[in-house]
């Protein structure tokens, strides 16, 4: 199993840049490779909102589809992704830090 770590500084409130984020329509304004994203279901981001995308690479495309397990707004956000590729568990934690 793979483990991806990394880490990223925004000079903008943590709720703002959280709900930016946990909306994944918005994901193909800052990531190249998603074609489209479209939420699935109704209401508010939280546990069981799930999300149908489209990515390309290397000429082709790969269709998922996102659920979120855990949302703790605005410093938890988890989910799974399932493809026909890969199975992939992803957690977000935010830390805060004042300037």
């Amino acid at each position: 199993m793979a483990r991806i770590e990394g880490a990223i500084t925004i000079a903008c409130p943590v709720e703002t840049v959280f709900d930016y984020v946990a909306d994944q329509t918005h994901e193909p304004r800052y990531n190249p490779i998603m074609v489209r994203v479209e939420k699935l279901t109704a209401g508010d981001i939280g546990p069981g909102t799930r999300f149908r995308s489209v990515a390309r690479s290397a000429g082709h495309t790969a269709e998922m589809v996102t659920e979120y397990t855990d949302v703790n707004r605005p410093r938890l956000l988890a989910s799974t992704t399932t493809m026909r590729q890969a199975h992939i568990t992803y957690t977000l934690n935010v830390f805060h830090l004042a300037w």
